[in-house]
């Protein structure tokens, strides 16, 4: 289990490739292969973590290579105000059996209100998380570390605050639908 102060941003990248080739060139260690990570978001039928802009999320990913699925229950705080970067609480245990999870959380009076999915890969540098996250809205580099360690690493991507997406995949996937004209929806592939 972990309970931290979580400080993250996404940069947008043109393709999966491109976004690897930059990785590479940081010198990041790989921590996990791409996998893919689906995520269903929580909340009461009043709504009542969204109107404190809290996150209750699920996440269950298929098996690595060595067959295990994962999967873990992550509580988000609300961001934090007036900070360039995303700073939230985040409190994440690992879970037996995701689909067992969401039955006992929705009998408990939470719904499920968003799926969303990526695959994703993840590298170290420096203390600093780097994932390069596939979606059905575009590719992401996603930085989370210490605020010097993720302004470092942005740096040494050629990226700079105003680069910095601080939304979440739910907003930017409300942002992509809007650009293109779509009814906003689960966000997953075809």
């Amino acid at each position: 289990m972990s309970d931290r102060i979580e400080r993250e941003i996404k940069l947008a990248f043109a393709s999966a490739s491109t976004a690897r080739e930059a990785v590479a060139a940081l010198g990041a260690v790989r921590l996990r292969p791409r996998r893919l990570q689906d995520d269903r978001l929580l909340d009461t039928s009043a709504g009542r973590l969204r109107a404190e802009w809290c996150t209750l999320r699920v996440r269950m990913e298929a098996p690595d290579a060595g067959g295990e699925s994962v999967a873990t229950i992550t509580f988000k705080g609300p961001p934090r105000p007036d900070v360039v970067m995303k700073v939230r609480e985040e409190v994440e245990t690992d879970v037996g059996d995701g689909a067992v999870l969401l039955r006992v959380l929705e009998r408990a009076g939470f719904d499920v209100w968003f799926r969303y999915q990526k695959y994703r890969e993840e590298f170290e540098r420096d203390g600093t998380i780097v994932a390069i996250d596939e979606t059905p809205c575009g590719v992401f580099v996603e930085l989370e570390g210490s605020e010097a360690g993720v302004t470092r690493l942005a740096q040494a991507l050629g990226r700079g605050p105003a680069d910095y997406i601080t939304a979440s995949y739910r907003r930017v996937w409300e942002s992509d639908c809007a650009a293109h004209g779509r009814p906003v929806s689960d966000m997953v592939f075809e």
